[in-house]
């Protein structure tokens, strides 16, 4: 099965398989408790794990689903768990669901006694080839998402294919907005895969789906393992991970995280695409092929009108700003990503204006 290295802060594994439950077993050395992190949907895959765990003390934390379970006073639920069950350095961390579980128990191991060990088994796409690889960790406040995190590393990831099979079309194709994106700033041979058949790339049976997923998976690899902390300045760097994130986000926070954060970045690309088109750096030809890889795989590329206020004062607070200076990661062409600093407010709004969605 793909073992994909991630060389960040530490070394780490992103194993891609079938029936990697029992693989858990190899990374827990020295730990005399462990702690499953789930949702209540995935209570029995949570038991089938702690039901390996012959060897150790194990305590099963539930939390929200999805993007519910990303507040302060779930992460101090989950401290006060481990507090109770005397956790130490020594013990570990298992989160188990999608991206909101795997920002959340990243977060609680990064600040219990100031950093244990953790490892993902991320169940959606969007958690497998985003949010379970990288380090970045968080939860949101009612100022924006993911605004109070650290960056912790994982000891390892396992990605269980046999998970996708259950989820829902429309989980499944929103995660693969982040597939995309990973073909548009690194890997154009995703897109190629992607163009020839987008019906059934929007399903995990796809005789593709392992390899769109390991070569997204390694383009976050190679990223992270540059520049883990975006640390590069005004140089392009890991901030290229967030390609269509500053307006996506944006949607997020307006339509109070009821959009999925697939179909969000897909809108968000499309406006940093037009934003780039205007601003004279990236071809219309090139804007054109994303629109319809986004459509054709079922993603949306339009917005409700009326709405601009909100999404500029959401993007002021993004992570990517720095002072009052918008900063969007844009595209030149498929594969080469770019910074675009301060744009001419006249440009956002026209931008903007080309994905409302037509009456």
């Amino acid at each position: 099965m793909p073992t994909i290295a991630v060389n960040a802060d530490s070394t780490y594994e992103v194993v891609v398989g079938r029936n990697l439950l029992s693989d858990v077993t190899k990374y827990i050395a020295g730990a005399d408790r462990i702690a499953v992190i789930h949702p209540p949907t995935l209570r029995a895959s949570a038991d089938a794990i702690r039901a390996e765990l012959t060897d150790v003390t194990s305590v099963s934390i539930e939390v929200p689903d999805a993007e519910e379970a990303k507040s302060a006073s779930v992460l101090e639920f989950c401290w006060t768990a481990l507090g109770q069950s005397g956790f130490t350095r020594n013990d570990i961390i298992i989160s188990v669901g999608g991206g909101a579980t795997t920002d959340l128990a990243g977060f609680v191991a990064a600040t219990w006694l100031r950093g244990i060990r953790i490892i993902h088994i991320p169940t959606t796409l969007l958690a497998m080839v985003d949010a379970a690889v990288g380090g970045k960790t968080g939860i949101n406040t009612a100022e924006g998402k993911n605004l109070v995190g650290a960056f912790h590393s994982p000891v390892a990831v396992l990605c269980d294919l046999n998970a996708l099979e259950s989820q829902e079309r429309n989980d499944y194709v929103g995660g693969l907005a982040e597939i995309i994106k990973a073909g548009f700033i690194r890997d154009t041979k995703i897109l190629e895969l992607i163009e020839s058949d987008p019906s059934a790339a929007g399903s995990p049976a796809w005789e593709h789906t392992e390899e769109i997923i390991c070569r997204a998976i390694q383009v976050k690899a190679d990223v992270v393992g540059h520049d883990l902390k975006e640390s590069l300045g005004t140089s392009v760097g890991r901030e290229i991970l967030n390609y269509g994130h500053t307006f996506g986000h944006a949607i997020e926070r307006v339509e109070r995280y009821s959009w999925r954060h697939g179909a969000a970045v897909a809108v968000g690309m499309m406006f940093v695409g037009n934003l780039a088109v205007m601003a004279g750096r990236l071809p219309e030809t090139v804007l054109d092929r994303q629109r319809n890889i986004l459509t054709a795989v079922g993603l949306p590329t339009t917005y409700r009108d009326g709405k601009w206020d909100q999404l500029y004062a959401a993007m002021k607070v993004d992570k990517k700003s720095r002072g009052d200076l918008l900063r969007f990661v844009i595209i030149e062409d498929a594969g080469r990503p770019a910074l675009l600093e301060g744009p001419d407010p006249a440009l956002l709004v026209a931008a903007y204006q080309e994905i409302v969605q037509s009456s």
